[in-house]
């Protein structure tokens, strides 16, 4: 799994940090990948990326604030003059659909693909046989939700010496077991996965947590979380902004992350008051509660992979 922050910025677009958005990449896991907000210029941002919109198949909203939502209707009037087909999940607060079909109404756009709009709310908005996706409402000046992305455990090892010693001869039904399928051999044998794996090793966990004050629902989504992903607007120096207008600060973020038991935290929707040359000042703060953190970054394109997080772009 990967993860590609977009646009990092809050409020208006600076020279340093477009408005918010990030990639979700589960080419590995499912051929595709989700998006998270869809702020201004996000298709502009997603031209310096190796992501295809025709690879788009689910969108998730954090709220209905212009800066995450603005890059919207042209994200998804693009998709399918660039091959997108399939159908696209679209997944945010209630009043999401309304402004959609007005948009698309009113621009005379039309969709050569299926858009099915889901309003969310507090529980599990998504379920299939890898992932659950759980959303649970934040405290900002406005609807907004944090989202809890958990893929389910996978199979274990394939002991390959053990299902050959069985008589599974090499090639497809190996990989039929390894992806956790019996097989039947010529002779009628049955051969049990299980018996030729070792034990499921757990999938991972992402947090994406949307603007809000510091609230307990974030530490919920984030708890034991091999990611958290959580806004940092403000500073210590400027934190009396914070609250009246619902964001966090740095240390806000921090504290969630150590809470919640959280493993790894990358703090996102960075005020546009800080340079690139502030992260440090802005690591050196959260480093006090939380010391696993990474300030977001434009572009910045990180894994998990083996129970670790690292940045893979310069």
């Amino acid at each position: 799994m990967q993860i590609q922050f977009l646009g990092t910025g809050a409020g208006m677009p600076s020279k340093q940090r477009n408005t918010s958005a990030l990639a979700l990449k589960l080419l590995e896991e499912r051929g595709s990948f989700w998006l998270f907000d869809c702020g201004e210029a996000t298709q502009h941002r997603m031209l310096h990326t190796t992501l295809k919109p025709r690879k788009l198949d689910k969108i998730f909203i954090t709220h209905l604030h212009g800066d995450h939502i603005f890059g919207l209707p042209g994200m998804l009037g693009s998709r399918g003059f660039l091959g997108g087909s399939g159908r696209l999940d679209l997944y945010g607060p209630k009043g999401l659909q309304e402004w959609i079909e007005v948009t698309l109404r009113i621009s005379r756009t039309h969709l050569n693909y299926e858009l099915a709009v889901h309003e969310v709310e507090a529980g599990t908005i998504f379920e299939d046989d890898s992932f659950t996706v759980r959303a649970l409402p934040l405290d900002h000046v406005m609807p907004c939700f944090g989202y809890r992305i958990e893929q389910k455990p996978l199979p274990g090892k394939l002991l390959v010496d053990l299902a050959i010693e069985a008589g599974v001869p090499k090639g497809p039904l190996l990989r039929e077991l390894k992806e956790g399928r019996d097989v039947a051999l010529e002779d009628g044998t049955v051969i049990r996965s299980r018996e030729v794996t070792g034990q499921p090793q757990p999938g991972f966990t992402v947090a994406i947590l949307g603007d809000t004050r510091f609230t307990y629902n974030a530490v919920d989504l984030s708890r034991d979380a091999d990611i958290v992903i959580h806004e940092a607007t403000f500073d210590k120096e400027s934190a009396h902004l914070a609250g009246p207008y619902g964001h966090s600060t740095i240390t806000d973020a921090a504290k969630t992350a150590r809470e919640a038991g959280a493993r790894s935290l990358i703090a996102n929707h960075i005020s546009a008051r800080f340079l690139p040359e502030d992260a440090g000042h802005l690591a050196a703060e959260a480093e006090e509660i939380f010391p696993q953190v990474a300030i977001a970054e434009d572009l910045a394109e990180y894994e998990w992979k083996n129970g670790m997080l690292r940045r893979i772009n310069p």
